[in-house]
């Protein structure tokens, strides 16, 4: 029997209940990574790609790494290129929103279907080794001086480390719209910015630069947590008098078009792999903390986080 005649005999199966839907699911995952190589989004993409077929949800991943515009650019590949797919599955998080926020591209999170969050994680602000300043309070102080000359290095426009960042200027008086924000097209690139030396401060997830830190490659200033973060001895920004709280969380949506029972199918297949001890490997590595969220709860929670972030962006300057 030709391959393609057999896929269709297993959905007619499926479709009539003689054959489980999650197990067609369980076959070639094309996962699009909306962000370049290097970063939180191709780390979790990647992470969950081993968990999906060390778990047996999946047989193959494959995967497609589509950066620039805070995820928008990746969006819009996924959203023309694999309409009506069970299979395909993109990572996506709080940055893309931010970035959909202030971009405005002809793009939405409507256009596609949600299907799961997967973590969360906090940033951390770090300087180049070889900086002259020592502490978040000297970088406030010349903040304060000549708000232009201190150039932070990060993802995308909107993503969590410049909201962070505008949060930051607003708290200590500078105007928001002031600040000297470098966006990168994905987390290897600011990180070679920051060890190169070529921006003053550097923000990101804590597992992108953990590594740096540890290594004295980086120092740490301030983590966005409301309490330090678990075995890590960075102060919170609140600890030294500046209250901005801020997480970042990464999920995981399917393709448009897609019906309810295979979005159900891919909902399994996520849950089954973050079950993993691959999974709780890679979460542990890099000091995400578990967040799943499925079902009609991940898609209230994407849209209240939609509306909490346009109110913060548009309170700090930036939309």
């Amino acid at each position: 029997m030709r391959r393609d005649t057999f896929l269709k005999s297993l959905a007619a199966l499926a479709a009539t209940g003689a054959f489980p839907l999650s197990a067609l699911a369980a076959s070639n995952v094309k996962m699009m990574i909306p962000a370049n190589p290097g970063g939180g989004w191709d780390t979790t993409g990647r992470a969950l790609g081993k968990a999906l077929t060390d778990s047996g949800a999946a047989s193959t991943v494959s995967y497609d790494n589509k950066g620039g515009a805070a995820g928008a650019l990746g969006l819009a590949q996924f959203i023309n290129g694999s309409k009506g797919d069970p299979n395909a599955l993109m990572v996506m998080g709080a940055v893309m929103l931010g970035g959909l926020i202030t971009g405005k591209p002809p793009v939405s999170l409507s256009q596609v279907t949600p299907v799961a969050r997967l973590t969360s994680e906090y940033n951390v602000f770090v300087l180049p080794a070889n900086s002259p300043f020592k502490t978040m309070a000297d970088v406030v102080a010349q903040l304060k001086k000549d708000p232009g000359s201190v150039k932070w290095g990060g993802g995308s426009r909107g993503s969590t480390e410049h909201i962070a960042a505008a949060m930051i200027a607003r708290e200590v008086g500078v105007d928001p719209s002031k600040i000297n924000y470098v966006a990168f097209r994905g987390g290897g690139e600011a990180t070679a910015a920051i060890l190169g030396g070529n921006v003053t401060v550097g923000g990101s997830g804590y597992s992108e630069f953990a590594e740096y830190i540890n290594t004295g490659k980086m120092k740490a200033l301030a983590v966005t947590s409301d309490t330090r973060l678990k075995g890590v001895n960075v102060p919170t920004l609140k600890e030294q008098g500046i209250n901005v709280v801020i997480g970042n969380w990464r999920g995981v949506y399917g393709a448009p078009g897609i019906s309810a029972a295979e979005r159900q199918a891919l909902t399994e297949m996520i849950l089954k792999a973050v079950k993993s001890k691959s999974w709780m490997e890679a979460s542990e590595k890099n000091n995400w903390t578990p967040a799943v969220l499925t079902g009609a709860a991940f898609d209230k929670f994407v849209d209240d986080d939609m509306a909490s972030l346009r109110a913060t962006m548009v309170k700090s300057g930036m939309v």
